[in-house]
């Protein structure tokens, strides 16, 4: 017993340390991933709480105050357009109990005048513009402003018809396929497999496992993005749903596990960008920059620009 101790034991710190320092320089085993572009500053769903959310006066908006990228949500209607929705079923956004794929494009309802933000409970934004935008008027408005289009339902004549308006509009370097449901992520890379993509739910589950295992500075990465949550947003900013995600002590391991600078830095010095949201006051804009956040999505891009203008201390 005591041989195989010492057999295991020199085996066992050996493995530790090479993962350590692998981490620290995953170039040693990487080439790193050169995106077409890098961001600090996204606007959650066009910047929502500033203007009404998804609207093209939104878009237009947060591009005047100087954001770097949009995040935005599609889904098809009837007749075949591809519409920036975040939602499926209309009633929150627009107070009719209708989905969009129900819908003929020119039977659209209008966004309501007050919208309340997601991510800022009891606030609400309003606008001149309150149509619901489609992703092609998004294109050929902001020819080369890089775009994350998030996938929420299984839908191939959705997928399809987004590719080719990528494609159409010559924009594959600078959009970002992305969704929560790993199936249907691999259905966007196997239609379009030249758009840069993010992590999944799953993905993102087995990235932490390589992490605390130790293998993750081994284990190739095909994601150029990790976009997730800011968890000290919880319960203060944003009430979530789940219930579960109302107990403090979940929240606590939580933060414990995935806010990891180390995990960040690691992704950051291979090309994987590091998005934390939604990140609506100062605090939370200085804490996931603080984490190891290569970029922060908002919903105010006036108060993201103001915090980005600002000198701040080199991190240490």
């Amino acid at each position: 017993m005591s041989c195989l101790l010492f057999l295991v034991f020199p085996v066992l710190g050996g493995y530790a340390l090479t993962s350590l320092y692998l981490l620290r320089n995953p170039h040693l085993l990487h080439k790193r991933k050169r995106t077409a572009f890098q961001c600090r500053h996204i606007s959650h769903r066009g910047g929502c709480g500033e203007r009404i959310e998804n609207t093209m006066e939104a878009f237009t908006h947060s591009a005047q105050r100087g954001t770097e990228m949009l995040e935005l949500d599609c889904h098809m209607t009837a007749d075949g357009h591809v519409i920036v929705s975040h939602d499926e079923n209309l009633l929150r956004q627009t107070g009719r109990d209708v989905d969009v794929s129900s819908l003929h494009l020119q039977d659209l309802p209008l966004y309501k005048e007050r919208l309340e933000v997601t991510f800022n409970s009891g606030h609400f934004s309003s606008g001149a513009d309150r149509k619901l935008a489609l992703l092609e008027d998004v294109f050929r408005k902001f020819p080369r402003m890089p775009v994350n289009i998030e996938i929420k339902e299984m839908n191939c004549r959705l997928i399809e018809k987004v590719s080719e308006l990528v494609r159409r509009y010559s924009r594959e370097d600078i959009t970002v396929w992305a969704s929560e449901d790993d199936s249907i992520l691999k259905k966007c890379r196997q239609v379009n497999p030249s758009m840069p993509y993010s992590f999944s739910m799953r993905r993102g589950l087995l990235l932490l496992l390589l992490f605390y295992s130790g293998l993750l500075p081994f284990f190739p990465l095909g994601e150029s993005f990790l976009q997730c949550y800011l968890i000290s947003v919880f319960n203060r900013t944003y009430i979530s749903e789940e219930r579960i995600l109302t107990n403090k002590l979940v929240l606590l391991l939580l933060e414990k596990l995935m806010m990891r600078p180390s995990l960040f830095r690691h992704l950051s010095t291979r090309g994987i960008q590091v998005h934390l949201f939604v990140c609506n006051e100062e605090r939370d804009m200085e804490t996931a920059f603080n984490l190891g956040a290569t970029g922060v999505m908002t919903d105010y891009p006036t108060r993201l620009t103001s915090f980005l203008s600002r000198p701040r201390p080199p991190l240490r």
